[in-house]
């Protein structure tokens, strides 16, 4: 089933190779944050500002970059973006080569970057009922959970393969590859998109992203499935960044010799999980409904 949605159309491979290059650098450069911001710092404190600053972003910028992706290029945009993080996750490569790395350089541009992901991942996202059949797109969900969530199975490894013959700052240089990379990929999907005329753009003012905003929410009040799936998705979010990402990552530096390693691997084993978790749902569920 999966392999041939992928045969019959090449866009969706470069896609699925794309969102799982990216999400590779951005697994390795994620630890990068915390392992340096611990080292830097040796305070749990300073370890979690790193991590929310990853956060967020999201709560400030999420609903806005999701209604900006509705309204551009989405192709042009992912380019844009993907090539604006290269320089961005260098400069810390740079800074540390030169001595002048310090801890608030891991919060600004761990900051930044995900702010640019606030726009990147609904453009992302919005591609893909473009490039695919609707019979497909159960399939080709799946297949993309898997790719970017149980990428977290070979994060680990890469990252301890890194540890062991280069310094942790590189981490930062791999994941600025990952990115040229999942730029060409994208570069190399081809679609029409709905055109977006001149004249509505230029109709479009800042006032209506509020007004959009301000619309979804009301649409949100009245529907008491999705109101109840972002209740626990925030709930998620807070224990994976808190209690898991920075919790278990303290505590096994603290308690273990290799606390670094051991925390890679866990996360390995989490990332397999999610795997076995993803293929089997759309083999129980053929379609899949929220209403």
């Amino acid at each position: 089933m999966y392999l041939k949605v992928i045969k019959n159309n090449r866009n969706i491979l470069f896609y699925l190779l794309g969102a799982g290059t990216s999400s590779l650098g951005s697994v390795i450069s994620g630890l990068a944050f915390l392992f340096l911001a611990y080292e830097m710092t040796e305070s749990s404190i300073h370890t979690t500002g790193v991590a929310m600053s990853q956060v967020v972003p999201y709560l400030l910028f999420g609903l806005v970059g999701g209604v900006i992706a509705d309204w551009v290029d989405k192709k042009r945009i992912l380019i844009i973006l993907d090539l604006i993080r290269v320089p961005l996750t260098l400069s810390l490569v740079l800074f540390h080569q030169l001595e002048w790395l310090n801890y608030w350089h891991l919060i600004v541009v761990s900051f930044l970057i995900q702010c640019l992901g606030c726009f990147f991942n609904p453009a992302h996202r919005a591609i893909l009922p473009i490039i695919t059949k609707e019979e497909e797109r159960s399939s080709v969900n799946s297949l993309l959970d898997t790719v970017t969530r149980g990428i977290t199975v070979l994060g680990p490894i890469v990252s301890i393969g890194l540890m062991n013959t280069v310094n942790v700052i590189h981490f930062f240089t791999f994941d600025a590859l990952t990115y040229l990379i999942s730029a060409i990929l994208i570069y190399k999907i081809q679609f029409t998109e709905k055109s977006i005329t001149s004249e509505s753009s230029n109709q479009r003012k800042v006032s209506d992203i509020f007004i959009s905003i301000k619309d979804f929410s009301i649409w949100v009040k009245k529907q008491k499935t999705i109101r109840t799936l972002f209740i626990v998705t925030g709930i998620i979010v807070f224990f994976n960044t808190w209690v898991w990402q920075v919790g278990l990552l303290l505590q096994l530096i603290e308690t273990t010799s290799n606390g670094e390693e051991l925390y890679s691997l866990l996360l390995g084993w989490y990332g397999a999980a999610v795997i076995v978790v993803n293929l089997l749902i759309p083999l129980i569920w053929k379609n899949l409904s929220v209403c």
